[in-house]
């Protein structure tokens, strides 16, 4: 078996202000929404590369917001962020974690985080375990639904990556974390519990 090599797409701005560490490699949280982590991957076709950019809840795994694009820039992360933030109601003070690339540290992607009352967090530049369970979800899609395929198309691509995550994984894949159920099915008991309560 031949591996694919590895393409790197975090630039880190020099110019960005510190920005700390919230997270520390804990990725649990106790509610939806509580803490995200997000990252971009690259995806290969035929009329060539496509990115995602993904927002993942730490308390359900489900991927509460995505975004495909043929440019990875500030607006890709964005649109993630306020599919996610149109998703679920996020809790006042929730953190968003991610690396340290350009994306994450532009004006535009600060200023929709703090217009959603969400702290930012990084970890720390070319260190993939500050970031582990983002990594996590893409090295799923690619070796669970992506690697054994060819895609001509662009258009065939997003159709597949969008079914990966709305028809298999927050709806039908089975996370150890949380006893061998979908993500889909923690978050509707986590909301009928707060209705009940």
């Amino acid at each position: 078996m031949q591996v694919k090599p590895r393409r790197g797409l975090t630039v880190a701005d020099r110019v960005a202000g510190p920005i700390p560490d919230l997270v520390r490699r804990n990725f649990t949280a106790s509610a939806p929404g509580e803490k995200l982590v997000g990252d971009i991957t690259q995806l290969n076709t035929g009329e060539g590369a496509l990115f995602l950019a993904t927002v993942i809840d730490c308390y359900s795994k489900s991927i509460l917001g995505w975004s495909v694009d043929e440019h990875y820039d500030a607006e890709l992360v964005c649109t993630a962020m306020t599919m996610a933030a149109h998703r679920i109601r996020l809790p006042a003070g929730s953190i968003f974690h991610s690396d340290r690339g350009s994306q994450y540290t532009s004006y535009s992607f600060g200023r929709l985080l703090r217009e959603e009352n969400v702290r930012q967090s990084m970890g720390r530049t070319g260190i993939c375990f500050d970031n582990a369970m983002a990594e996590s979800f893409f090295g799923k899609l690619k070796t669970e639904w992506m690697h054994h395929r060819h895609f001509a198309t662009k258009k065939e691509a997003r159709r597949e990556i969008i079914r990966f995550i709305e028809g298999f994984y927050n709806t039908r894949r089975l996370h150890s974390a949380l006893g061998y159920r979908p993500p889909i099915e923690v978050l509707d008991e986590w909301f009928t519990n707060q209705q009940v309560a």
